[in-house]
């Protein structure tokens, strides 16, 4: 009895299986890139005859999501509008999606529905598609806005990548800082004042982001005054004083000539220097994170001996002691020596000469002269008259006999 039974056992269990109501997926996992095109397949079961009424299958989709406690067709779905078909043929079905995105990313389950009192199946669990690609959309956030010297900063970089990025830094486009989603510069420095990016890395590729300028701000420091030329300063030259100082952002300069105002530029130009402008100079740099102040430049404006002017101390009289004063505005000083008129040698040198016994060979004109290494000036003749006691300007000593003469 046995053995007459055995030869009727594989189509007995081929008989209850085909009662079953089922789906059968070709695979579980399916992994592919971005872009491209995949499919998705299943073999459905279920019985022909349920409760003496013959089965019939009236619809078959598939479906990742639901809308209006209803499972959503996917071929109804927007998301995958004109990249989805679905085809079934003898209980085998086909999805094929094209164009594939990272959002695609879902579990995929096939459904059908038949005639039969909750006669509809779904195949439990679906089909995980995973949609993988190389990083792409690489991105550098910054914890701050505005980098203070001292401050701290995060940098952080973010890629949309599947499987996971790993991340590496770069600065300047050189040197390997360090290998993690974020870089951490702590108390910055003004040598940290770089460029920076990061790459995203996984098994199917790698990119790198946009570069981002970390710009580290402080306030003046060092301010100077320099001129331009750095010779000596001659009357009537053109002169430049430029005020300079390491800040960031740059500095605003305000200008002093012996502590008072004298305007609000980098520079101050001379386009023909007088002696007036000579003086003390110095400059404020100024940002929004502070001041600085410079140490004061004399400026000494350097020119040859104005005209010279004579004055005699006392009256002069035969015997009497006279003191000769000659002086002349100049830079550097002056040097200065007597002369009676055509006498080549000097009588005496220096701003006052003095004649102790004064006699009548002493009596004529003289005038003095002036000199610096810009030049040289001669006053105006003076006559020195012992008996008359006349110390007199020879041009005015001119006009008054011009004068005279037109009275007689």
């Amino acid at each position: 009895t046995v053995v007459q039974l055995l030869p009727s056992l594989p189509s007995f269990f081929i008989h209850l299986k085909a009662q079953i109501w089922g789906v059968k997926y070709a695979s579980k996992r399916i992994c592919a890139f971005e872009g491209s095109t995949v499919e998705i397949s299943c073999t459905y079961t279920y019985p022909p005859r349920e409760n003496d009424k013959k089965t019939v299958v009236q619809r078959a989709f598939w479906f990742t999501k639901w809308k209006d406690n209803k499972r959503l067709d996917l071929r109804e779905d927007p998301d995958y509008a004109g990249r989805v078909t679905s085809h079934c043929s003898e209980q085998n079905c086909l999805l094929r999606i094209w164009g594939l995105k990272r959002s695609d990313s879902a579990e995929f389950k096939f459904r059908f529905e038949t005639n039969q009192p909750d006669g509809g199946f779904s195949g439990n669990p679906g089909v995980f598609l995973t949609v993988t690609d190389a990083p792409k959309s690489v991105s550098v956030s910054m914890s701050l806005t505005e980098f203070m010297e001292g401050s701290s900063v995060t940098l952080t970089c973010s890629s949309d990548a599947n499987p996971a990025a790993k991340f590496r830094w770069y600065k300047n486009n050189q040197t390997l800082l360090r290998k993690d989603q974020s870089l951490i510069l702590r108390s910055v420095q003004r040598s940290d004042s770089r460029k920076y990016h990061c790459v995203a890395e996984n098994e199917l590729g790698e990119a790198a982001s946009d570069y981002v300028f970390i710009n580290v701000e402080y306030p003046p420091e060092t301010s100077s005054v320099s001129v331009s030329p750095s010779a000596e300063v001659l009357e009537g030259s053109s002169v430049t004083l430029t005020c300079s100082s390491d800040a960031n952002p740059a500095a605003n300069y305000t200008w002093f000539k012996d502590n008072r105002t004298l305007l609000s530029e980098d520079k101050v130009h001379f386009s023909s220097i007088r002696s007036e402008h000579s003086g003390n100079y110095s400059c404020k740099s100024e940002n929004k994170h502070g001041q600085s102040s410079s140490t004061p430049l004399f400026l000494d404006v350097q020119y040859p001996p104005r005209i010279p002017s004579v004055s005699v101390s006392d009256k002069i009289s035969k015997g009497s002691s006279v003191t000769l004063t000659c002086s002349s505005d100049a830079n550097p000083a002056a040097n200065f020596s007597w002369y009676k008129k055509d006498e080549d040698s000097p009588k005496a040198s220096g701003p006052n000469w003095n004649i102790s016994d004064f006699r009548a060979e002493h009596s004529g004109f003289y005038y003095c002269e002036a000199e610096n290494r810009r030049g040289r000036l001669n006053s105006s003749l003076h006559l020195i008259e012992a008996e008359t006691g006349w110390f007199i300007l020879l041009d005015k000593l001119m006009v008054l006999f011009k004068n005279v003469s037109l009275l007689t």
